[in-house]
């Protein structure tokens, strides 16, 4: 018995110190904002990041598990069916924790493109994948090919800010194409005209092929990306609101229970139609105040293998009752 609770306190100190290099390092926090924080004296805070050090925990990057990140991970796995789930511990008070999200997305990222296979990714775009290109370090990708998985203009035809492709293509060298296209069309009909130009019906076709698509996912909130950036008008994403639609994964939306919501935005998207999405390996790095119920509401849709989130957003759709 003695040696099993010799065995927690060591994972207890093991997964503390985790944290404090989490918060140190990926946080930015002082050492004395760390102790603070985790309710530690200095020297102890400071005896857990060298020991973090020690260990080899830190690198270029953390790795290393936090036992509360893990449980969550568990319980979000076994609760909607996911393949993969990351939740990374919390180190600010920002509604949308762009920088926690940003370096767990970019070393995901980085894992699949150091595999060695030839690898097409899918891309999807918002600020918070742009945030996991910002904090990927150049990794050279000569297997790993980049498709955009939906249109990148916005209405005035200039580059989505968020836009995340040409950026992916500039720190790996990989080859990477794009969809020349508004997200969503201005009428049905051209909608049918631009999937019929041959340069973007034959992206749509590679985004098909895709190993792996990765995407932020939207809310229809007033703080929604798809507004602040001009691909979707105000009134627009209100009447999709009105309507019912809480998240948006790659543009299409989802009601609170995660049941498909078309609204009449649904018929002009510039993007791969549910079906080519159904059944698909697609990871999303998603989470903040600001998107708690969007995610969810994504997740209740069964369309995600694997979800990377912060542990706030992980603790409140863990204590949230099930659809149903």
């Amino acid at each position: 018995m003695s040696g099993t609770g010799n065995g927690l306190l060591r994972d207890d100190e093991s997964s503390m110190a985790t944290r404090a290099a989490w918060l140190h390092y990926a946080g930015g926090l002082t050492q004395s904002e760390v102790a603070k924080r985790l309710g530690l004296t200095s020297l102890k805070a400071h005896r857990l990041i060298t020991k973090a050090n020690q260990d080899g925990l830190v690198k270029v990057y953390i790795d290393g598990d936090v036992s509360e990140c893990v449980a969550l991970e568990t319980e979000l796995c076994s609760r909607y069916s996911l393949d993969y789930c990351e939740v990374v511990p919390e180190f600010d008070d920002e509604d949308l924790p762009l920088k926690a999200l940003g370096v767990a997305g970019a070393q995901y990222l980085k894992r699949e493109i150091e595999r060695g296979d030839r690898i097409m990714i899918g891309v999807g775009h918002g600020r918070t994948l742009a945030a996991c290109v910002e904090y990927l370090p150049r990794t050279a990708a000569p297997t790993a090919r980049f498709v955009s998985l939906l249109g990148g203009l916005t209405r005035k035809f200039s580059a989505n800010p968020h836009d995340v492709i040409h950026r992916l293509a500039e720190r790996t060298g990989a080859e990477a194409y794009v969809v020349p296209v508004p997200m969503f069309a201005n009428t049905v009909e051209d909608r049918q005209v631009l999937l019929g130009q041959k340069g973007v019906a034959e992206v749509f076709d590679l985004a098909r092929t895709s190993d792996l698509l990765l995407a932020g996912i939207g809310t229809t909130e007033r703080q929604a990306s798809l507004v602040a950036t001009g691909m979707v008008e105000r009134p627009e994403m209100e009447e999709v609101k009105r309507g019912g639609g809480v998240g948006e994964l790659l543009g299409h939306f989802f009601d609170a229970d995660g049941a498909p919501f078309e609204a009449p935005l649904s018929s002009r998207v510039m993007a791969l139609g549910r079906e080519d999405l159904r059944n698909r390996r697609i990871v999303a790095v998603a989470g903040g105040k600001v998107k708690i119920r969007a995610v969810r509401s994504v997740l209740e849709s069964r369309y995600l293998r694997g979800l990377i989130t912060d542990e706030r957003t992980a603790r409140s759709l863990v204590e949230a009752k099930p659809v149903g």
